[in-house]
């Protein structure tokens, strides 16, 4: 696969080589950014400056990418910025959270959809995870749904933001436990949201599993279940929500991936979808991405825009029925 993806780019380049000779020249010429919606630390921009760092060698890109935050408000300041003010010369590209943007947009209040970003590759599909502190008293999913019964209201806990994968998976889990829950959106994202567990200031939170294997691994959380279909590899003795008997699917799994702004030009999408998965299936970043707990999904643009319009689909059903 990465032998196919890599034989065509190369034919890609020739076919377009006119292209980028009338008006964007040699591209890139120079360095590219890639905005990230969330704070330094989080899963995003850990996992999106390793998925990077190969882009300046010269059967990449030939030029680094920096990346740039732009958090708050769940996402929608970077991408509010990234779709009414963001330069669409192939120069600045931005990562994707999906459910998170298109939640985001169905539920309104923001200047983005889907028909405002074209996507270029996807890197990875991270599920959402229940967290607790290393001493909480919670062990399994019924001791925090048996609390939130006896304590309506009562039971904090922390998330990334409203109507991102943390906050749609709560939702789920209200619905399917059939309990009140008190969830509390984070301004700092994934990594605010994960120091509040740490911290005390919350008896749990949602978060995405990557985020919280790092923070296992150090000692200072428990994970008590997965929002996904099936256990993952990372975590193999995490039951999932549906063995622990809630009946929630896997709308809130986290996809990650580039994109850039609409009116981009195409031979320069082009030029991107062909050489960008190929950085993601480098090894040295898969095993980065391996030794950092954080699931890869190398997904093409066509892929891509598949998974966007399900995912339309799907969260249009969820969100009205939640």
């Amino acid at each position: 696969m990465k032998k196919w993806i890599a034989g065509a780019a190369m034919a890609l380049a020739a076919m377009t080589g006119s292209a980028y000779a009338e008006g964007h020249g040699d591209y890139p010429e120079r360095p590219i950014m890639l905005m990230v919606s969330y704070g330094a630390g989080g899963a995003t921009d850990f996992q999106a400056r390793i998925v990077t760092m190969t882009a300046g060698n010269e059967d990449a890109l030939g030029m680094p990418i920096a990346i740039v935050n732009r958090p708050g408000a769940g996402g929608r300041v970077g991408w509010n910025w990234f779709a009414t003010e963001a330069d669409n010369d192939g120069y600045t590209l931005g990562a994707y959270n999906i459910p998170h943007f298109i939640a985001q947009s169905i539920e309104g209040g923001v200047s983005y959809s889907t028909d405002d970003f074209e996507p270029i590759a996807n890197w990875g599909a991270d599920p959402a995870v229940f967290v607790v502190g290393a001493d909480s008293d919670f062990n399994s999913m019924a001791d925090v749904v048996d609390y939130a019964k006896a304590n309506p209201g009562g039971l904090t806990f922390s998330g990334a933001g409203l109507f991102v994968g943390h906050h749609i998976a709560a939702l789920q889990l209200e619905k399917a436990a059939g309990v009140e829950l008190a969830y509390i959106p984070n301004n700092a994202g994934g990594a605010g949201a994960m120091r509040a567990v740490i911290a005390g200031e919350v008896l749990g939170g949602v978060n995405n599993l990557s985020d919280a294997f790092r923070a296992q691994a150090a000692g200072n959380v428990k994970i008590l279940g997965v929002f996904d279909l099936e256990r993952n590899a990372f975590l193999p003795d995490v039951p999932t929500m549906m063995e622990q008997g809630y009946d929630i699917d896997n709308a809130s799994v986290n996809f990650r991936g580039v994109m850039v702004p609409k009116g981009t030009p195409q031979a320069v999408i082009d030029h991107l979808a062909a050489v960008v998965p190929t950085m993601f299936e480098n090894g040295r970043v898969q095993s980065r991405m391996e030794a950092g707990g954080s699931p890869m999904h190398v997904m093409t643009r066509d892929e891509v825009l598949e998974m966007w319009a399900a995912r339309q689909e799907t969260l249009e059903e969820l969100l009205a029925g939640l």
